[in-house]
């Protein structure tokens, strides 16, 4: 064989050792199965790669809330908005909700994870056998009054009668029912019971004699309407004794054993939106207007709502570092009214009907 050749195989031989040793090392040794960076060269000072894991896709919630996007919800969107679900591991979103739509059944159903309500409508979604626990309570007040024009003459409530009474039904309504039946009012026979939108335009109108309110939302558009205060007369349901637990967090039971640590992570995350939203009601006002619908309301209204709002999850004395737990004595006297006035057939199981595991879990 002449040099040229043997120099020529030489050169060939060598190539394919090169070849083999770059696919090896691309192989990782065997050992890197994942194809991540290879381990420091040997003699390096070993350093700890956990920096390097990729981190876990973040967990879906679905949050269904009981009306459209407004101040009434301001702490759930305040934690989306400073990433305080993100921080935990959450991505959420928010579905809004509406006259007809009811989250219980949302929640039920599995179209949401986590739902807002009052809890009367829980309760009798509770009795109609929906796999549903309260796991954190919200609103320590109620804010539902009815309003009438003095013209109405409804100067207290056993002036319903015959009268053309509005609410947004949905399992908004039980309150009212409540109220009818401690004064001996046939829902059915002696009230028109009506379904009111979500507008105040029905009793602006003349079409209602008196409307269901909420002190930080349908009682701020009458005034704002232009009727002023002192020709109005109000039915306060909780100057009446019929005054009920509102805006709660449940889930789904099914949901909620399999996803409890997920559940406490949503929920710190909404309780911490909630109070930076009381503190600083101007800051959570411009997130919520980034979510409502154009021309549906304005920034004015909204402050108003968050300064209201409020007032019915921290009221005067009430110990902010408690909110999201329920209150055995508040809830039993809420489910108490239900059962007493008919809203639910029978007493509420308390044991099953809330739960303050997450909560619990929530604040460690």
């Amino acid at each position: 064989m002449s040099v040229k050749n043997r120099k020529f195989r030489g050169v060939l031989l060598l190539a394919v050792v090169a070849l083999v040793l770059s696919v090896l090392a691309g192989c990782g040794g065997g050992n890197n199965a994942s194809g991540s960076e290879p381990s420091a060269a040997a003699g390096s000072s070993a350093a700890p790669e956990a920096s390097m894991a990729p981190s876990a896709d973040p967990v879906p919630v679905k949050l269904q809330l009981k009306w459209v996007p407004q101040a009434q919800f301001a702490g759930y969107y305040v934690a989306l908005s400073k990433g305080y679900y993100k921080d935990e591991g959450l991505d959420v979103q928010i579905l809004p909700g509406g006259p007809d739509i009811v989250p219980e059944q949302q929640v039920a159903g599995g179209s949401a994870d986590i739902g807002v309500d009052w809890v009367a409508s829980l309760l009798t979604s509770q009795e109609q056998e929906m796999p549903l626990v309260q796991i954190a309570q919200i609103y320590q007040k109620s804010g539902l009054v009815l309003v009438s024009k003095k013209s109405a003459n409804i100067n207290t409530p056993a002036d319903l009668k015959g009268k053309r009474v509005g609410n947004w039904m949905g399992g908004n309504e039980f309150e009212l029912l409540a109220l009818f039946d401690k004064y001996k009012l046939d829902s059915n026979k002696d009230i028109k019971f009506t379904k009111q939108g979500f507008t105040m335009d029905q009793f602006l109108g003349g079409e209602l004699d008196a409307a269901s309110a909420m002190t930080y939302n349908e009682y701020q558009v009458v005034l704002e309407s232009g009727v002023k205060a002192e020709d109005l007369n109000v039915i306060d349901m909780n100057d009446e004794g019929v005054a009920m637990l509102e805006d709660n967090l449940f889930a789904n039971k099914e949901w909620l054993e399999a996803n409890k640590e997920t559940a406490a992570k949503f929920v710190r995350a909404s309780l911490k939106g909630w109070k930076d939203a009381i503190a600083d009601p101007a800051a959570a006002v411009d997130i919520v207007m980034e979510q409502a619908e154009a021309g549906s309301t304005t920034k004015d209204h909204q402050l108003k709502m968050m300064e209201e709002v409020a007032k019915l999850i921290q009221p005067e004395g009430f110990d902010i570092s408690k909110l999201g737990y329920t209150d055995e004595a508040a809830f039993k006297q809420t489910a108490d009214i239900a059962f007493k006035f008919g809203v639910i057939k029978k007493e509420a199981n308390l044991s099953e009907a809330y739960t303050n595991e997450i909560m619990d879990m929530a604040s460690k």
